[in-house]
């Protein structure tokens, strides 16, 4: 009885490694493991290796289970029917039940959730054997189940997309983001989460959405006299400024402000004699649908920081800088040239009176909004989309959970808006 006792109890310690092991190797950080191993961690390489075919790691991790349960309990019946007779069965159910539940599978899987990475580093070389001599017996077992489910018609292809796998990383930087804020400041963490968001927009959004609009674009015509295109140049607070003629939107050259003091040095004697279009650049024009993450990269490979932007038939719709592609990224970056444009301004009340030409991503960026920006690029685009009509100063709408006030407007442009984020339970804001 002894012998049986001490076997079971041996049973069960190995159902518990088993239930350890797979709750650890199922749970444990993939990234975390492959930068061990690139470390040189071998156990971590271990561990990759038994993670690479996970189908036959749980199969294997089951079947080792099982075995040692039902011995466990076969054993466990057996020796209760020889202390109680028939109604040892009935003991064994019960006790078994609570030992295998209790020490067997919520203990050591507890202790591996709280403990994943150090025991899945553990566990992995003696998993590794535990596949190798079971290994063949779990891939009989798969393949009966992979046929079972072919008869029932269902589809054994994993569901694991790209677009799946990305969104599951844009909730991992929520979670984390989100968690974080209770050890660090809510702003840093909302700018810590904005960042990683922006990284992974990179390949969806068009540069239409982060351009500066013509309307805002500062440009000279190249038909003044040169004098007065090197005094606009010298006070414009721009590095590189388009040059036009006839109209504003026929961009004929790009013109580089220390190219041109370059150039002026070597006629400072008589600017009259001066070529500005032999010393402004070609102009770079790129479609308004180029993703970011592609204008980056012809960027680079261009070395380049000025693009003009046009639409399907064009015509200039503004221009987009390698400046405003990292901003995207890291937020906004000002030097002691920049022109500090007032866009937004916090109002006591909790809303926020906004200019119209303010981007939505900048908003959403800034306060941790949500207000898409798929079907429009600035807040004053939002209302005009949503009203479907070029409302009028005075009036209000609700979007999105928003409340939008035009306070004024300029022909057919919203200018201004008073703009009123949900409530802090998430109802929407109706206040005036």
């Amino acid at each position: 009885m002894i012998t049986t006792a001490v076997a079971i109890l041996f049973l069960l310690v190995l159902s518990a490694f088993f239930s350890g092991s797979e709750t650890a190797l199922t749970a444990t950080s993939r990234p975390l493991m492959h930068e061990l191993e690139r470390r040189g961690n071998v156990r971590a390489g271990t561990v990759n290796r038994l993670i690479d075919n996970r189908q036959r790691l749980i199969g294997t991790i089951l079947l080792g289970n099982n075995l040692v349960n039902i011995l466990a309990s076969a054993l466990a019946t057996n020796l209760m029917i020889q202390l109680f007779g028939d109604s040892g069965v009935a003991y064994a159910t019960l006790g078994m039940t609570l030992l295998v539940l209790i020490f067997a599978e919520v203990l050591p899987k507890t202790y591996a959730l709280t403990h994943t990475q150090s025991m899945a580093l553990a566990v992995a070389p003696v998993m590794r054997a535990v596949v190798a001599v079971l290994g063949p017996f779990s891939i009989v077992i798969e393949a009966l189940v992979q046929l079972t489910m072919k008869v029932f018609g269902t589809d054994t292809r994993r569901d694991h997309t790209a677009a799946t796998t990305l969104a599951e990383l844009r909730g991992a930087i929520e979670m984390h983001t989100r968690a974080s804020e209770e050890e660090e400041s809510e702003k840093d963490a909302r700018q810590e989460r904005a960042m990683l968001r922006s990284v992974l927009d990179l390949g969806d959004v068009e540069v239409s959405a982060i351009m500066v609009h013509r309307h805002s674009v500062s440009s000279i015509d190249a038909d003044l006299p040169n004098e007065e295109i090197v005094n606009q140049v010298l006070a414009s607070p721009y590095t590189r400024i388009p040059l036009w003629r006839e109209r504003a939107d026929n961009i004929v050259g790009v013109l580089h402000a220390k190219a041109l003091l370059r150039a002026v040095k070597a006629h400072q004697d008589d600017l009259s004699r001066l070529d500005l279009m032999a010393v402004a650049a070609d102009p770079w024009f790129i479609p308004d649908t180029t993703r970011l993450l592609d204008q980056l990269q012809a960027f680079r490979a261009r070395r380049e920081h000025f693009a003009l932007v046009v639409d399907e038939y064009g015509t200039l719709q503004g221009v987009v800088t390698l400046e405003d592609i990292l901003e995207e990224i890291v937020g906004d970056i000002s030097d002691e040239h920049d022109i500090a444009v007032p866009g937004v301004v916090a109002q006591a009340d909790g809303s926020y009176q906004i200019a119209g030409e303010v981007t939505l991503r900048d908003l959403n960026r800034q306060f941790d909004w949500g207000l898409p920006d798929e079907d429009a690029a600035t807040v004053a685009g939002l209302v005009l989309n949503e009203a479907r009509t070029i409302p009028q100063p005075g009036q209000v709408f609700l979007f999105h959970g928003f409340r939008f006030e035009v306070l004024k407007r300029q022909r057919n442009r919203i200018t201004s808006l008073k703009v009123t984020p949900p409530a802090a339970d998430g109802t929407p804001s109706t206040r005036n």
